[in-house]
């Protein structure tokens, strides 16, 4: 009768145990929030993307670069082509994207694009473009050099590190210098279906320079997107399963001190930053279990979500966009440009909108 007790109480205590941890990870993602329709005026989807548009960064002239083909575990991926990178010129009237062919010693076969960042140096004008990929399920950075005129992106070189391992974005910093952002601390599969189960906060930063590679921040419960202010001083990084945006002031030895968190009310995903501004603009999964199980019969919805003053003591946060995904589906990224705002996915289309 002892075991019989010992092993009861055991199975009811790892019993209330589970299901503490499946009430937190209802509650992390947001699992019963529901949508109401917050649409922008002249909204059409972008021709030609089909399979996602994960990231999005536009330069100074109006150059838009898009991260498509996205093949994540545990998400949907309807074509089993490459991924690409894009570039739609957003003064052309007529929007047309083209893709971006990939010169130089690169498996173009293995291609899957992630997270991007462009760095622009100021010696000579010459654009970087920066991408997160994960070829056979692995996490490395490339660094091409945009060829304009030819439409093309030069490959650079390829970096590996073993702190590099759940790369998920990355903002550059110099023409090899970056922050990156892992979302899990394991690589192991199930492993990483543990960690938001167990609401571990073990995601980090890393920076990485030819000289130096260290881990600059931790404590997040899966960091996401990242990016850089205006003036290069403060960055900052989705803690996506908390809902938050968290402040950090770079110091000069490239580590990360925190400032604060920015409570957003979503499970935001990419950060684009307008460059005049300041303000930030959040591609959002405003319901995170219906993300993860990605059921076309009841699509996850979209949310964009914009923080203006966000270095003052009171930010303001405001939702731009809203849909239940009958338009589009996993919203990751958001990015406006003279007027206009384009919202990738994760797997599926890309909308283009008028801001007013």
């Amino acid at each position: 009768m002892g075991k019989i007790a010992v092993l009861s109480l055991a199975a009811i205590a790892l019993a209330a145990f589970i299901g503490e941890r499946l009430v937190a990870l209802r509650h992390s993602t947001l699992s019963s929030r529901e949508l109401t329709q917050n649409y922008l005026p002249n909204c059409h989807l972008i021709e030609g993307i089909e399979y996602g548009a994960e990231d999005i960064t536009i330069l100074d002239d109006g150059l838009a670069f898009l991260s498509t083909g996205l093949k994540y575990p545990g998400l949907p991926s309807y074509s089993d082509d490459p991924g690409k990178i894009y570039s739609l010129n957003l003064l052309d009237s007529d929007l047309k994207i083209k893709a971006l062919n990939i010169k130089g010693q690169f498996d173009k076969g293995s291609f899957n694009p992630h997270g991007i960042s462009v760095y622009t140096d100021e010696k000579d004008g010459a654009i970087y473009l920066f991408v997160v990929n994960h070829p056979q399920g692995k996490s490395q950075v490339e660094i091409f050099r945009f060829v304009e005129g030819e439409n093309a992106l030069q490959h650079i070189k390829t970096i590996r590190h073993e702190l590099l391992h759940n790369v998920n974005d990355i903002v550059a910093v110099g023409t090899e210098s970056f922050y990156a952002t892992n979302d899990h601390y394991f690589t192991n599969g199930i492993l990483k279906v543990m960690e938001p189960l167990l609401s571990l906060s073990w995601s980090d930063v890393v920076y990485y320079s030819p000289q130096t590679v260290q881990v600059v921040a931790g404590g997040f419960s899966s960091a996401n997107g990242i990016n850089i202010s205006p003036d290069k001083r403060h960055l900052y990084v989705s803690n996506i399963l908390k809902h938050k945006i968290r402040v950090m002031e770079i110091q000069k030895n490239t580590v990360l001190s925190h400032v604060k968190e920015v409570d957003v009310g979503s499970l935001c995903d990419n950060i684009e930053v307008d460059r005049e501004s300041g303000d930030l603009w959040l591609g959002c999964h405003p319901n995170g279990l219906k993300f993860m199980l990605s059921d076309p019969n009841d699509p996850p919805g979209s949310e964009v979500i914009r923080i203006e003053n966000i270095l003052s003591e009171k930010p303001r946060v405001t939702q731009v966009y809203a849909d239940d995904g009958s338009v589009i589906i996993a919203s990751s990224v958001a990015t406006p440009y003279g007027g206009k705002l384009l919202i990738g996915t994760v797997y599926q289309k890309a909308l283009i909108c008028d801001l007013k």
